[in-house]
C-alpha cells in the first residue's frame, strides 16, 4: 500500500510540474512570439530597402555609362530614360514604381509596371544645379555648364533616379517605411 501512495505522489509531483511548465510557456510564448515576428518584419523591410538600392545603383552606373552629350538634349533622351526605368523596376518587379528624369527635361514614370513618357527634350546647352531629396528634386534654374553651383559642386548635365517599393510593415513604421512606400533614389552627373 505505501508503494502505490508513493507512486501515486510521484505521479502527481510529476503532473505538477508538467503543469507548471506549460504555465509558463503559455505566458512566454507570445513575447517570443511577437519579437521573432518583429525580426522577421524588420528582416523583410531591410531586404526589400537593399535591393530597390541595387536597383538604383544599377540604373546609375547605366547613366553614366549611356548618358553622354550626344544623347542629352535630343530625341534619345526618352530613350535613355526608358532604359533606366527598366533597369530599375525589372528586378524589383510590377510593384516597384520608378521615376527618371533626364537633365529636366524628358521622363518616365514607371507605375505599377506601365511606363508612361512625360517632359520635353531640353536644350544641350543647359546645365542645372539640383538640390533636394529621392522624393522631390528640385532643378532651378538653366545656368552656365562647369559654373559653381550655390549649394557647391559644379552645374552640369544630371539624370535624377527615384524609386519606391510598397511595403506595409506588420508594426508600427521603422522610420524607413514612411507612407507605406519605402523610396530610394540618386542624382548621375552624367556631364
Amino acid at each position: 500500500m505505501r508503494d502505490v501512495s508513493r507512486s501515486i505522489r510521484h505521479l502527481l509531483a510529476g503532473r505538477q510540474r508538467s503543469a507548471v511548465a506549460a504555465l509558463e510557456f503559455a505566458l512566454i510564448a507570445p513575447t517570443f512570439i511577437m519579437a521573432f515576428a518583429g525580426v522577421v518584419d524588420v528582416g523583410t523591410a531591410l531586404l526589400v530597402r537593399m535591393r530597390l538600392e541595387a536597383t538604383i545603383a544599377a540604373g546609375e552606373n547605366y547613366a553614366l555609362l549611356a548618358a553622354n552629350i550626344s544623347k542629352i538634349g535630343t530625341s534619345n533622351e526618352a530613350t535613355l530614360a526608358s532604359n533606366i526605368a527598366t533597369i530599375v523596376t525589372g528586378s524589383t518587379g510590377a510593384t516597384a514604381d520608378a521615376t527618371v528624369v533626364v537633365n529636366n527635361g524628358k521622363n518616365v514614370t514607371v507605375v505599377a509596371g506601365t511606363a508612361t513618357p512625360g517632359g520635353t527634350a531640353s536644350t544641350p546647352s543647359q546645365c542645372y544645379c539640383p538640390t533636394g531629396s529621392p522624393s522631390s528634386w528640385t532643378w532651378g534654374s538653366a545656368v552656365t555648364c562647369g559654373s559653381a553651383c550655390t549649394g557647391g559642386g559644379t552645374a552640369g548635365k544630371f539624370v535624377a533616379i527615384t524609386a519606391s517599393f510598397n511595403y506595409t510593415p506588420f508594426f508600427a513604421s521603422y522610420g524607413f517605411v514612411s507612407n507605406g512606400a519605402i523610396t530610394a533614389g540618386a542624382l548621375v552627373q552624367a556631364q
